[in-house]
């Protein structure tokens, strides 16, 4: 696949030599009768640094559709999240690939969320399965979505061009951009997480420097690539929470040419340049976040996206696993592969656990019981790599995520035998 690289860059591609114009964005005849569409994802008046937008020249209008009409939306939902918080810790078993023909859309499945898409604020964490590929195209109005796969490769199909992701990669599919995920390994299971507010960026490096955490040349967006296709093909939109259809006559992803800043990209998470503690004591998770969506309060984030990847430990005198710990935001948590550092058992990949606000938790008694009798040579962390979407608001879990079989009853029992401490 051919992808150009940067976070954010000002990109230019045509998969017809000439269909892209030159020094206007909307002159009064396009090349080759194309039409002009300015796809915005962020306010006209935004500043120039957090302006998110591209132009997209296409073979048809992408106005040019009947109406839409509302859809079930099975086990996908979406904020306000009526369902009730608890602050119990919570732990979920990988969901089984379906035996019956599912696509990435039909097999999403949601474990919780905050906010509301109305209010432009908030996440929701999905989780997906599925044995086929889709034969609509989908997009989401309400929030921006990350993939991030567990079990077999994706290929996504966006307007903009073509991304192909495995599990150990993400990709970041921006609000408003038409998708159609194809399935390259038969199965495919993984977690989505949704994010009704600011977009996706790069965190602040302040004292690290320069360098260091996820690097923007790393971050690849797709080249111009278009179906000239006069068949019909449905569309969903996700639209306040709501799956709602119509039918189009022929492929939506007709765009021979763009420009711009607002695209879906992908990221390889091995390239993610840890940092990590030379001498005593673990550092905080924040060291590991990959992706920010800043809230109204400076430093707190809306949602975090962060990664437990691969990496030497060689703190000195020092607990290495995570420590026990009540935090003001809220976490869930997802596992691609081998085992977390703080769990010996029961959370595997494509499980998830959620820990809510000032709730405690932290290693399990065998982590522990491992960890504090350490040779505390270096160490290097290998065949593991877990996740976190971290948000500034209580995740209500779904009815449905509480009433699934894969909900582990037993959770709490991981912290139960800790012996009480003897003072001399």
């Amino acid at each position: 696949m051919e992808y150009q690289s940067g976070f954010g860059n000002e990109f230019a591609s045509e998969a017809v030599a000439g269909a892209l114009p030159v020094g206007q964005n909307s002159p009064q005849k396009v090349p080759f009768g194309l039409y002009a569409e300015q796809l915005s994802g962020s306010a006209f008046t935004a500043p120039r640094g957090h302006n998110r937008r591209s132009w997209v020249y296409r073979l048809r209008p992408s106005a040019a559709h009947r109406a839409f009409e509302s859809m079930p939306g099975g086990t996908l939902c979406s904020g306000p999240f009526a369902d009730p918080a608890t602050p119990n810790r919570l732990r979920w078993s990988p969901l089984s690939i379906p035996a019956e023909p599912t696509d990435f859309l039909a097999g999403l499945f949601t474990l919780g969320g905050n906010g509301s898409p109305a209010q432009a604020a908030g996440t929701a964490v999905h989780l997906y399965v599925a044995n086929r590929s889709m034969d609509a195209a989908f997009f989401n109005s309400d929030g921006e979505l990350v993939i991030v796969p567990q079990l077999g490769r994706l290929r996504i199909v966006t307007e903009l061009g073509v991304l192909e992701i495995a599990p150990g990669e993400i990709a970041v599919l921006p609000r408003g951009v038409r998708v159609r995920v194809v399935l390259l390994d038969g199965e495919a299971r993984g977690y989505v997480g949704e994010n009704y507010g600011a977009p996706f960026r790069l965190p602040e490096l302040g004292p690290i420097g320069s360098n260091g955490l996820a690097n923007p040349r790393d971050f690849l967006a797709p080249v111009a690539a278009f179906e000239d296709l006069d068949t019909p093909t449905r569309l969903v939109q996700k639209f306040q929470g709501a799956l709602w259809q119509t039918t189009l006559e022929h492929s939506p992803f007709d765009v021979v040419a763009w420009h711009g800043n607002y695209t879906p990209y992908k990221y390889d998470l091995a390239r993610f340049n840890t940092i990590n503690t030379v001498s005593f004591d673990h550092p905080d998770p924040s060291i590991f976040t990959v992706l920010t969506s800043p809230s109204d309060t400076p430093g707190t984030a809306n949602c975090d996206f962060v990664i437990f990847p691969p990496r030497w430990m060689v703190a000195e005198g020092t607990f290495r696993p995570p420590w026990f710990h009540r935090n003001i935001m809220s976490e869930l948590m997802g596992l691609v592969r081998g085992a977390y550092d703080a769990k010996a058992e029961g959370f595997v990949p494509g499980g998830a656990s959620l820990h809510n606000c000032m709730n405690a938790h932290g290693p399990d008694r065998a982590s522990y019981d491992k960890a504090v009798a350490a040779d505390l040579a270096p160490y290097k962390l290998t065949d593991t790599l877990a996740f976190m979407f971290e948000t500034r608001w209580v995740i209500s879990p779904t009815r449905a995520a509480m009433a699934s079989p894969a909900l582990q009853p037993d959770y709490d029992a991981a912290w139960a035998s800790f012996a009480k401490a003897q003072l001399p």
